[in-house]
């Protein structure tokens, strides 16, 4: 389902900080199972597994990522030893104009991936997500990543992996991974994360579910 090869073949970025950005990740006929079987999703920000349905196209596009060989060569383009370090994931369907501030991903995290789970094309100017140079401008960015079905983001977690967009206010579904420091990190996120999902369930908006 991943195109491993093409990640391993695609250079490591290390300017203002380490990332690499590959598109159409997700073989794309598969991509069309994948969001086929996308969970259900109770409106904007971060849901994480255990208030979701993981199951059919979508679990085994989680397995391979959280799998052996995934790993192994992120290890490889980033130099880092992800040995013992925990995974989380979460999954977003929504976007709320208040979302996409600058920010650098918190000092627990220590790699992040994106995997953008939208249509084939981003007709939106804006929701594209900006890396940047410092943590005040976003029209200070070396690129910036459509949210495309498909498309991959990784990039090591830094004091200046700055990124952020512009507002966006609807449909943007996305998967974000995580290595992170200790397990701690995962059982206090996942449980944040979870309570406000639950929350977000009992008072969803019609308009999120459209």
């Amino acid at each position: 389902m991943l195109k491993l090869d093409v990640l391993r073949s695609t250079p490591l970025e290390r300017d203002p900080f380490e990332y690499l950005i590959v598109k159409n990740f997700v073989d794309q006929e598969r991509l069309k199972e994948v969001v086929a079987d996308y969970p259900d999703v109770p409106g904007p920000g971060s849901h994480p597994p255990a208030g979701l349905k993981i199951a059919g196209h979508f679990k085994e596009l989680i397995d391979e990522l959280l799998g052996p060989a995934f790993q192994s060569i992120v290890e490889e383009k980033f130099n880092v030893d992800l040995t013992d370090r925990p995974t989380m994931y979460t999954v977003r369907g929504f976007c709320r104009a208040r979302d996409g501030q600058i920010h650098t991903d918190s000092k627990t995290k220590i790699i992040t991936v994106l995997l953008y789970m939208n249509d084939a094309s981003w007709e939106s100017s804006t929701g594209r997500l900006r890396l940047l140079r410092n943590g005040s401008d976003l029209e200070n960015y070396v690129t910036e990543v459509e949210p495309s079905g498909g498309t991959l983001l990784i990039f090591k977690r830094s004091d200046n992996s700055w990124h952020g967009h512009h507002p966006f206010e609807g449909k943007r579904r996305a998967i974000q991974l995580n290595w992170v420091t200790d397990q701690s990190v995962v059982d206090r996120e996942q449980s944040r994360h979870g309570f406000t999902s639950r929350f977000k369930r009992l008072l969803q908006p019609s308009h999120w579910m459209q």
